[in-house]
């Protein structure tokens, strides 16, 4: 038979493994790029990133049709960089911005490289499919033309838990990471 304080010292201790194990999942674990839309910060896509982990915003110029990429990171605090601009021929507001990077040439493409300018959180209005606005991280796409055209989009990087953190990793082997706007 279980005397009452050996059932005590059990109940008291299964509460402290609990406790610890929610303590453990609650703590900052790094970060996460959010994109949302702008008027109500419903998210449409949310990416883990390793501070100083680069993702880049493919997309073709409205004028001249020629690609770009934009190549940004995010720092351990949130702060989005852009790092690196690459583009076949120079269009409308393009181009390096005095004090700001340099220019090198890419093959066939120009590039404004070590930019390290920080934007912090930014807006984005998504373009028609064929302006394909695309974000490309570790491999893989994420096309906002073709699922949100013409909406405005937030980009800001947050702070996760590692039970949030674990949870956006488990997504990308399922469904993937992508949330469906409301």
């Amino acid at each position: 038979m279980i005397t009452r304080p050996v059932t005590v010292v059990a109940v008291c201790l299964s509460g402290l493994v609990l406790l610890l194990i929610g303590a453990v999942l609650l703590i900052p674990a790094g970060l996460a790029l959010h994109v949302t839309l702008a008027g109500d910060d419903i998210p449409v896509l949310v990416l883990p990133l390793a501070p100083g982990e680069r993702f880049t915003l493919h997309y073709y110029h409205s004028v001249e049709n020629a690609p770009i990429w934009e190549v940004h990171s995010m720092d351990r605090f949130g702060t989005i960089f852009i790092e690196e601009e690459r583009y076949e021929k120079f269009g409308a507001g393009m181009g390096k911005m005095p004090g700001v990077g340099r220019m090198v040439k890419q093959g066939k493409q120009e590039a404004v490289v070590d930019m390290h300018m920080p934007v912090g959180e930014f807006v984005l209005r998504v373009g028609s499919p064929g302006v394909d606005h695309t974000i490309i991280w570790r491999g893989q796409r994420f096309n906002l033309s073709k699922k949100i055209p013409h909406q405005r989009v937030r980009f800001t990087g947050r702070a996760v838990t590692l039970f949030q953190q674990m949870q956006l990793l488990q997504g990308f082997g399922k469904a993937g990471p992508w949330h469906e706007p409301m």
